[in-house]
């Protein structure tokens, strides 16, 4: 499956213009290596998104299609979520 649909489909990314954007702007890697929207993943891989101001470390369990909100968060595993917040040095 495309990251960019993967994203949106597990609800990690609400719409998948947006997954396709932070993607292609390299702040997204697959298993250690910088990876477009088009790229695709499979269950096992892991994925690190660097969003504004916090870091996810994730590992995909399962790749769906379709899937309902209360079972999208099957799909994947957080391994860690670190903030890159600086105001935490005041």
């Amino acid at each position: 499956m495309r990251l960019d649909k993967f994203l949106k489909v597990s609800r990690i990314i609400k719409r998948r213009s947006v997954a396709k954007e932070i993607a292609d702007k390299g702040r997204i890697q697959i298993n250690d290596k910088v990876s477009k929207s088009s790229s695709e993943v499979r269950a096992g891989d892991t994925l690190v998104i660097a969003f504004g101001n916090k870091t996810l470390t994730l590992r995909i369990d399962a790749i769906k299609e379709t899937t309902k909100k209360d079972d999208a968060e099957e799909m994947y595993t957080i391994l860690s979520e670190t903030s890159n917040n600086s105001s935490d040095a005041e």
